[in-house]
């Protein structure tokens, strides 16, 4: 069979990704991800330590940025995402601001964290007030509310997990529930917080349910990083990239081709 006329592959534009050594959702990120597009991961060396504060500021030090990034340039993505939200809020404003310095630095190249993501998501979406649902414990979910606040956000609720490993085991239906205790004070967004926490399929589902956007840690990232390429991110029915959907939410039952929440053993992530 003579298949000469199918040329060569479609070119490919490049994002690279820095996650944290324990990042289980590749695929969730993919998702979010055009044809056109693919995603380049690399990870940060192990330590033997647990979901914390400690762990975040470890896997966001400007020495192990610098060199994950570098493991990047030979495949010359257009940009670096740094794909960890408690890792980019833990050094406040200012550090996350550095730690992008420190990934342009290392790959000639734009950068963009989860954190920072966040940020430009919410000014985005002109929310003033936000419900925040992480699977943290008290002390590193206490860290995101002061980042939030630092950027002039109102935190209206939160609910945590208290989790310190294991993370992307998470059904949907934890996630929903936690959200809708969130958000009982009334806010403009909720924003699920953890790269490690699957929230792909609950976001149009919520946002349905509860009437206002809902924004994930997976789905900001993908969602700055595509934008430096001038692209835009994809999903079924999501305020963040689909500005028709900010008019206004439909039922979930009125979502062409949309799966209602599945049983708890299929939402398992990983």
């Amino acid at each position: 069979m003579d298949i000469t006329f199918l040329g060569g592959p479609r070119p490919q534009r490049g994002v690279g990704v820095v996650a944290p050594f324990d990042f289980a959702l590749d695929r969730e990120l993919w998702r979010w991800v055009p044809d056109e597009v693919s995603l380049h991961l690399t990870r940060t060396p192990y330590v033997p330590v647990e979901v914390s504060l400690d762990l975040a500021r470890l896997v966001s030090e400007h020495e192990t940025l610098h060199e994950a990034v570098r493991t990047l340039t030979a495949i010359a993505p257009e940009v670096v995402a740094y794909a960890c939200t408690s890792g980019s809020f833990v050094g406040g404003i200012a550090g996350e601001r550095a730690m992008c310095e420190a990934m342009t630095r290392a790959g000639a190249l734009p950068s963009v964290t989860t954190s920072g993501a966040l940020l430009d998501a919410l000014k985005e979406l002109d929310v003033r007030r936000v419900a925040l649902v992480t699977p943290y414990t008290v002390s590193v979910t206490r860290a995101l509310e002061e980042y939030v606040a630092e950027a002039g956000v109102t935190v209206s609720g939160c609910a945590y997990m208290g989790l310190t490993r294991h993370i992307w085991k998470v059904p949907y239906r934890a996630v929903a529930d936690m959200a809708r205790q969130a958000v009982q004070s009334g806010a403009d967004a909720l924003f699920i917080s953890c790269t490690n926490l699957p929230t792909y399929d609950v976001i149009p589902q919520l946002e349905a349910e509860l009437r206002i956007p809902a924004i994930s840690a997976n789905q900001v990232t993908m969602w700055a990083a595509l934008r430096r390429l001038g692209t835009r991110a994809v999903g079924p029915y999501q305020a963040l990239i689909d500005p028709a959907a900010r008019t206004g939410p439909v039922l979930p039952e009125q979502l062409p081709g949309m799966p209602k929440l599945p049983d708890e053993e299929q939402q398992q992530e990983g």
